[in-house]
């Protein structure tokens, strides 16, 4: 009679299991996809008109679109917190929306007006406007009062950052890419981009190896992609930069991206001329013909840096 030892049929398994454990297979850990904590939509026309002294929990969102890009402080917290976003038209909120229109050069009424709620619903560079020191979010210095350094129209970041002075020929590398993309029409975007910077400047660009450690490195990424400031899906930020030395641009994967936009599509040179710029130190402009302005429509296409570009990298590395 034959006796079934369970033990002998998990012996193997088990010694087996052991073996694996030791080998170099890679394990593969999902990321974390982390909802940036304010979405602005449509929806938000429903509260054309709002002013201080209404409350409409509709307004939280509001509150938490200028808190992210600088308009609206509310302590000592985190870009993301919630700390004390109410749906009240409070004060704040209210200085915050003036302090928004009078950048956007709208109409400074402090309600949410028609055109404010159009200029918030236009995708944008995930770059905050204006900066405070609560926050070390990219490698920026913000100051508690939000002054910002202006000469004509362009901005320089709060402490002037800007590559050393031996850093003038510079290498980029590209990468990682969506296959949807293409890596040959972001290539071809990014070095014309690169091109308009040099000619106004002293700098030389030229792509890396592959493998080399290069000054300045260009990706896609979605959502939650480790550097403190998740992409939030298609439509809103479509892309964001670190200012001098960091050298870091990164595109949103989940955009729709073409080197020949249609109208529900973005254009990879224009934004990459954006980006490239806060790279190389220029902030946002209020000038409407600056490459710098942080609004960018699908399907629009701003290829040559105006005078307003030019003159402020001049002034930032002029000695």
């Amino acid at each position: 009679m034959l006796r079934f030892n369970l033990s002998h049929l998990l012996a193997p398994i088990f010694l087996l299991f052991l073996l694996l454990l030791q080998t170099s297979i890679p394990i593969l850990v999902q990321s974390r996809n982390l909802k940036p904590t304010y979405q602005p939509s449509n929806f938000l026309q429903n509260f054309e008109g709002s002013q201080k002294g209404q409350t409409n929990k509709g307004l939280i969102e509001v509150k938490q679109y200028l808190k992210r890009f600088g308009y609206l402080n509310h302590g000592d917290h985190d870009d993301n917190s919630n700390i004390n976003l109410t749906g009240e038209f409070d004060e704040n909120l209210e200085s915050a929306l003036k302090q928004y229109q009078q950048f956007n050069n709208l109409d400074v009424t402090g309600k949410l007006d028609a055109n404010t709620i159009k200029q918030i619903l236009i995708p944008r560079c995930g770059v905050p406007d204006i900066f405070d020191q609560t926050s070390s979010k990219h490698n920026h210095y913000k100051p508690n009062n939000p002054t910002i350094d202006f000469v004509s129209h362009y901005v320089f970041f709060p402490q002037k950052e800007r590559w050393n002075s031996s850093t003038r020929n510079f290498t980029y590398s590209i990468h990682p890419v969506p296959e949807k993309v293409g890596i040959d029409k972001v290539r071809n975007a990014v070095a014309s981009a690169l091109r308009n910077w040099a000619a106004v400047t002293q700098f030389s660009f030229q792509e890396g190896a592959e493998g080399q450690k290069t000054d300045l490195v260009i990706g896609f990424y979605s959502r939650d992609h480790g550097d403190g400031s998740a992409f939030d899906g298609p439509g809103n930020v479509l892309a964001h930069a670190f200012p001098p030395e960091n050298g870091n641009f990164h595109y949103d994967a989940d955009e729709r991206w073409s080197d020949n936009p249609a109208k529900d599509e973005y254009d990879l040179e224009t934004v990459a001329l954006h980006e490239l710029g806060h790279v190389l130190g220029l902030e946002h402009s209020q000038d409407p013909n600056s490459v710098m302005v942080p609004f960018i429509g699908a399907g629009v296409i701003k290829r040559t840096l105006g005078k307003d570009d030019a003159d402020g990298m001049h002034a930032l590395y002029a000695s």
